[in-house]
């Protein structure tokens, strides 16, 4: 029989396992750097883990987590941004010539193509383009990560992927 915290250690490890490659996803797209990827991963679930008792469940478990990992890769580029004293704009041309170098992102030349349209977007369209077209999410999920509303993030989506297919077009 499984008792007390090692009950909640189990738990936690299936936790983690059922949802560290979707957080890491999330938080590598925002990024693009594995190593601070990995460290955001391990913060995020670290701060799950110290905030298990105060989760309520006017939410689900899965969109409390992804809006603790959305605000650590945005307090991260925030924190690169003022550290760098560079407006985020700026240090998105950094997170490119990340994309650029080859070590940062394995991905093809399409891929690549569509990351550097992505680092175009305005901070918030892109959460939305990322989520709901990676990530699969539905709007009401994003909604309870964002704070925002659906009629919002829809409008955000769209005009995130007009840009998107707009820049495609010029490169």
């Amino acid at each position: 029989m499984i008792r007390g915290n090692e009950s909640r250690n189990y738990g936690f490890n299936l936790l983690v396992r059922q949802y560290q490659e979707r957080v890491y996803h999330l938080i590598r797209r925002m990024v693009i750097d594995h190593s601070d990827t990995d460290d955001l991963v391990q913060e995020t679930f670290i701060k799950v883990w110290q905030n298990m008792e105060s989760f309520r469940s006017d939410s689900k478990l899965f969109t409390w987590i992804y809006r603790i990992a959305t605000n650590e890769a945005l307090s991260f580029l925030n924190k690169k941004k003022r550290r760098f004293m560079l407006p985020l704009v700026d240090y998105d041309r950094v997170l490119e010539s990340k994309l650029s170098d080859g070590h940062s992102f394995s991905g093809d030349e399409i891929q690549k193509k569509l990351f550097k349209a992505l680092l175009t977007l305005p901070e918030k369209q892109r959460l939305v383009f990322q989520m709901k077209y990676f990530e699969e999410l539905k709007y009401d999920e994003i909604s309870e990560v964002l704070g925002t509303s659906v009629g919002a993030l829809k409008a955000s989506y769209h005009i995130a992927v007009k840009k998107i297919e707009e820049n495609l077009k010029t490169d």
